[in-house]
């Protein structure tokens, strides 16, 4: 297996569960946007056996333009974080 992706989980739910493959994208669909949302709003999504998502901030910064060389301000920010568990981290060792 090269990746795993969206479509491959929801064709690994439908054959597990016997749904159609719709069935089962509309549901890996409706988990990823639960946990999207749930980030938005400042919530941390914590996947038992799996990790952790939560918002990060960056604080702003000076940086600079390779192009010009000048430099520049950065403006903080805020991005997904994820902290995988033990138990994941065990697995793929």
């Amino acid at each position: 297996m090269d990746a795993v992706n969206k479509k491959v989980i929801a064709e690994t739910v439908a054959e597990k569960h016997n749904l159609t493959k719709k069935e089962a994208s509309e549901i890996v669909d409706l988990v990823f946007n639960t946990i999207a949302d749930g980030l938005k709003d400042g919530a941390k999504a914590d996947i038992s056996g799996f990790g952790k998502f939560e918002v990060k901030t960056r604080a702003a910064r000076t940086g600079i333009n390779p192009q010009t060389k000048e430099t520049i301000q950065i403006a903080a920010s805020k991005v997904p974080g994820f902290k995988a568990s033990k138990s994941l981290k065990d697995y793929v060792r």
